[in-house]
């Protein structure tokens, strides 16, 4: 974000507070909504290098709704003006960020050149900081939700009918509230947790997120210890929730935020864990290391005033997780 939004969700005592979503409506199959679950009327806008909005880029691939739910991706370098629809090759280093204006807009739906005018578009008077994701209804030219706690079971449930993996159930009722309980202690210390640390302007704020967030690990790693995944043997919504923080952990969070207690490579359960779920099929193509790495490192100015984007660290995602003993 940039250094206007950043400091708008900030406290006195230097602690980062993030916004509330804008848009909460709810797709239904039962018509207990304006908005009928219908493939093709629905399209989402993600960033590959955000987490929140990967997690619902990975549940509508896992689910098989690709030809029901159509996705722009915006490109990684976001300024005062927010999210772009350009081409991504325009904001590679090396490039002039002068240059980012000339741009034509990849939005297929309404040529938008900036996620902001989405919003606009469904509020006027809207005046937060733009985040993704977002699903946008293509018949009423609105915003539906911009909330992936939202989106989510929404893909997970209400799209079944055109779903390919129609038996694919993310959100188990069994486990329900066990499930629950545990989303919203990995958002609290561990997804939420690295930005409490990353964004913080003091130095304590800084330090009790950071022992949080490495106290939380810890205790992940312990779960995993004697369980393949979160909740045995069966992947669920939490697992992706805990995977796209693990895995940009090493490769900006350690060094860009001063998460560097530890890097995930230094848990044998955590990492293992995560390999084993990258090499899940269909996985790996949600997942781009250089929009991770450009997003952070270009956008986040007050924090990389140079904007130089690291080579590495260099990753092995393809080695066996070890993770099938369990």
């Amino acid at each position: 974000m940039s250094s206007s939004h950043l400091s708008s969700e900030q406290t006195a005592a230097g602690e980062f507070q993030r916004q509330e979503d804008a848009f909460r409506d709810w797709i239904s199959n039962d018509g207990s909504t304006p908005y009928p679950a219908t493939a093709g009327r629905y399209h989402l806008y993600v960033s590959l290098a955000c987490p929140w909005a990967s997690r619902t880029v990975i549940v509508r691939k896992l689910k098989g709704l690709v030809h029901a739910i159509g996705i722009t991706v915006v490109d990684p370098f976001r300024d005062e003006r927010g999210w772009a629809f350009r081409d991504p090759e325009l904001s590679k280093p090396g490039n002039s960020l002068k240059d980012l204006d000339k741009f034509e807009s990849t939005d297929p739906n309404n040529r938008f050149r900036y996620l902001r005018e989405a919003y606009l578009a469904t509020d006027p008077n809207f005046n937060g900081r733009v985040t993704v994701p977002v699903l946008w209804d293509k018949e009423l030219r609105k915003i539906v939700n911009n909330c992936e706690d939202d989106i989510c079971p929404m893909l997970n449930s209400v799209f079944t009918e055109f779903a390919a993996n129609k038996d694919l159930d993310l959100f188990p009722k069994d486990i329900e509230q066990e499930h629950a309980t545990l989303s919203d202690f990995l958002y609290e210390h561990i997804n939420n947790g690295v930005y409490r640390a990353g964004f913080a302007t003091r130095q304590r704020p800084y330090e009790r997120a950071c022992q949080r967030l490495f106290d939380a690990l810890e205790e992940m790693e312990k779960r995993l210890s004697s369980s393949r995944y979160l909740f045995g043997n069966r992947i669920v919504e939490a697992d992706w929730r805990l995977f796209c923080t693990l895995i940009r952990f090493d490769v900006v969070y350690h060094g860009h935020f001063k998460c560097n207690l530890r890097r995930i490579i230094d848990y044998p359960n955590l990492h293992g864990y995560m390999l084993d779920l990258y090499q899940e099929a269909g996985i790996a193509e949600t997942v781009n290391i250089d929009h991770i790495k450009r997003h952070y490192y270009m956008t986040h100015e007050e924090i990389n005033p140079a904007r130089i984007v690291p080579l590495g660290p260099v990753l092995d995602l393809a080695r066996p997780s070890g993770r099938d003993r369990l």
